[in-house]
């Protein structure tokens, strides 16, 4: 068939047009921005938050997944207040995003409480089966799944490390917020199964408060022998300088839960890698957003360890570290 030059024109321009259009549609699919939606126990400015947000981003970033780009992040940060964690978790959920991703306990039970449709993915929770969280680890059901930063087992660790810097030890307090750590009571009964072979008698500190906190650290330090474990919490974590500069004060030796307490002046940390499991937490917003269900991914527990000792608050103690714990140390503060 023999076109006519108008005709001919028409023609290509038809086809270039018809394969071009799959190209554009495939191109702006690509580039389509997900939203997703992210709530944090800890407060805004608080370098922690920071430090797991950073790596978060990272995760997402090695999967293809950049802010700005192709995803939509909407952020909430409570300070580890109660209310406003709650009123901020409704807040998140009436924005309808694609999933969420809850950092700390209070923050995932707040949005657990508001939504059973929205996938909810958790980063540093602890007890998610005994919280009502997911029904098993393995296959957790419903929306939501994530990832440990503890188990109850570490509390023996701990009391094992205290003892390895401070033999004279023989009181530990163990410190926490009822209010911000439902799951303190386990951590406390392993200790306390643990505390007859290293020869030291526990005793729980619930704090609510500053001032509360303060009476129990000079309760602690008003007879020798005195040692203290803080618990993982967004309150501890949130007053840690004040922890830290009362412990100094009172010459209390004590082991925290987190990296962040150890680099701020605190003796010795013992924990799960934070940044490791934020970024681990970001492989399962990749696979949410593919396709995946929450509750077809197993909750994990983590993977990497990090034991970080502070030679300079040791030496302020009067406490010669070990080096068997040196060695084994991921990090020394001189």
């Amino acid at each position: 068939m023999q076109l006519d030059q108008p005709n001919r024109r028409a023609f290509i321009t038809l086809l270039g047009g018809a394969a071009a259009r799959p190209r554009s549609a495939w191109a702006q699919h690509a580039e389509q921005i997900r939203r997703i939606a992210m709530l944090s126990g800890l407060a805004a400015n608080d370098p922690e938050g920071q430090a797991r947000l950073d790596a978060f981003h990272q995760g997402l970033k090695e999967l293809g997944w950049t802010a700005g780009r192709n995803l939509h992040i909407d952020f909430r940060w409570s300070s580890g207040d109660p209310a406003e964690t709650r009123t901020l978790a409704r807040e998140l959920v009436e924005l309808r995003p694609e999933l969420i991703v809850g950092m700390t306990t209070p923050a995932v039970a707040a949005l657990v409480e508001e939504t059973k449709t929205i996938p909810i993915v958790f980063a540093g929770v602890v007890d998610p089966v005994g919280r009502g969280f997911v029904s098993n680890m393995a296959r957790p059901g419903g929306n939501v799944t994530g990832m440990l930063n503890f188990e109850f087992s570490m509390g023996g660790k701990w009391l094992e490390t205290l003892k390895q810097v401070a033999p004279a030890v023989r009181r530990v307090a163990l410190l926490f917020n009822p209010e911000t750590s439902p799951f303190a009571s386990s951590f406390v009964r392993v200790i306390e199964g643990s505390a007859t072979s290293f020869a030291v008698e526990p005793t729980a500190a619930p704090v609510y408060d500053a001032a509360q906190l303060e009476r129990a650290m000079i309760d602690l330090a008003a007879k020798p022998g005195g040692g203290l474990i803080v618990l993982p919490d967004v309150f501890t974590i949130g007053h840690r300088d004040l922890i830290i500069g009362l412990a100094a004060r009172h010459r209390v030796p004590a082991v925290y839960p987190l990296r962040a307490f150890a680099i701020s002046g605190g003796l010795i940390s013992d924990s799960g890698d934070t940044s490791d499991i934020l970024r681990r937490t970001a492989s399962y917003v990749d696979r949410i957003l593919k396709g995946a269900k929450p509750g077809d991914l197993p909750v994990q527990s983590p993977t990497k360890f990090e034991l970080v000792v502070n030679l300079k608050t040791a030496k302020a103690l009067g406490l010669e570290v070990p080096d068997t714990l040196l060695a084994r140390a991921d990090e020394v503060i001189e």
